[in-house]
C-alpha cells in the first residue's frame, strides 16, 4: 500500500531514542523529511545522522525542552524552515512510565504531578499550537499524539491522570481542527521494547494477548499509518498499541 507520504514534513518530538526514534525513521522509510526534536543536544544529533544514514532522507535535529513555550515556539519555527513546512506533528516527548515502581497517594507531590502535566501534557498543547498554523495554511495535516495504557488500567495515578488528559485534548483538537483538514488521534503504547527494556520487563509483558511484548517499530507502523492520508477515516480516536489486554472489553 502507498501510504502517500513521500515528500512530507514532519516534526517528531522525544525523538532521540525510544518510540519517538522508531516513528522517525518508518516516517523516513516512507519518504518523509524529519525533525527531530529533543533535550539533549548531543542525543538528538546522533539521532538525526544515524536515521538519514539509514534511511536517505534528510533528518534535522533541534534540542527542545518541550516544557517551555519559547523553546518549542523555536522548535516548530526553525524546524519548519529547515523541512519547508509541518505537515504531520507526532507528539512523543514524555518521561517514559514503567521505569519504575510508581509513588503511592502518599508519596505523590504537587511538584511531581505538575511537571508530568505540564511535559506531556502541556507540552503536547503546545507543539499542536505552533505546528498547527502550518498545517491549516496548506489545508492539511496529521497530529498524533503518543500517550499510554496507563489511561485505562489503574496502577499509576499520576500515569492514568496524564494519559487520560492526552486523550481528552486528543478529541477536543480532532473536533476543532478536522473541519480544516487536520485529523488529531491518540496512540496508547502498552510496554513496548526500545533499548532499555530490561528482561523484568520482557516477562511481564507477556501477560497481554499476543503473548509477548510489542517492538516499538510496530508502534511506529501504526502511528505512520496515521500520520497518512489514507487515514482520514480515523479522526479524535485513541487507538491501543499494547498486544491486547486480556479480559477487557472497550467498545
Amino acid at each position: 500500500m502507498d501510504l502517500e507520504l513521500s515528500g512530507k514534513k514532519a516534526i517528531v518530538t522525544g525523538g532521540s531514542r525510544g518510540i519517538g526514534k522508531a516513528i522517525a525513521r518508518q516516517l523516513a522509510k516512507e519518504g518523509v523529511d524529519v525533525g527531530i526534536a529533543a533535550r539533549d543536544q548531543g542525543r538528538v544529533d546522533s539521532a538525526a545522522a544515524e536515521l538519514a544514514a539509514e534511511t536517505g532522507r534528510r533528518v534535522c535535529p533541534w534540542a527542545c525542552d518541550t516544557g517551555d513555550d519559547d523553546s518549542v515556539r523555536g522548535m516548530v519555527a526553525g524546524l519548519a524552515a529547515s523541512l519547508g513546512g509541518v505537515d504531520i506533528l507526532v507528539n512523543a516527548a514524555a518521561k517514559v512510565g514503567g521505569l519504575t515502581a510508581p509513588p503511592k497517594l502518599a508519596e505523590i507531590t504537587t511538584d511531581e504531578v505538575w511537571d508530568e502535566v505540564n511535559t506531556k501534557v502541556m507540552g503536547y498543547v503546545r507543539c499542536a499550537r505552533e505546528a498547527a498554523p502550518h498545517m491549516i495554511h496548506h489545508g492539511w495535516g496529521r497530529i498524533v499524539n503518543i500517550s499510554g495504557l496507563a489511561a485505562r488500567q489503574t496502577g499509576s495515578t499520576i500515569g492514568s491522570i496524564r494519559n487520560i488528559a492526552v486523550a481528552a485534548m486528543t478529541k477536543n483538537l480532532a473536533d476543532e481542527l478536522g473541519p480544516l483538514g487536520i485529523n488529531v488521534t491518540c496512540v496508547h503504547p502498552g510496554m513496548t521494547r526500545t533499548e532499555r527494556t530490561t528482561d523484568a520487563q520482557l516477562e511481564v509483558a507477556k501477560r497481554n494477548s499476543i503473548g509477548r511484548m510489542v517492538d516499538a517499530d510496530e508502534v511506529a507502523y501504526l502511528v505512520t499509518f496515521l500520520a497518512s492520508p489514507k487515514s482520514v477515516g480515523i479522526n479524535g480516536d485513541t487507538i491501543a498499541c499494547g498486544g491486547g489486554t486480556r479480559g477487557a472489553i472497550h467498545y
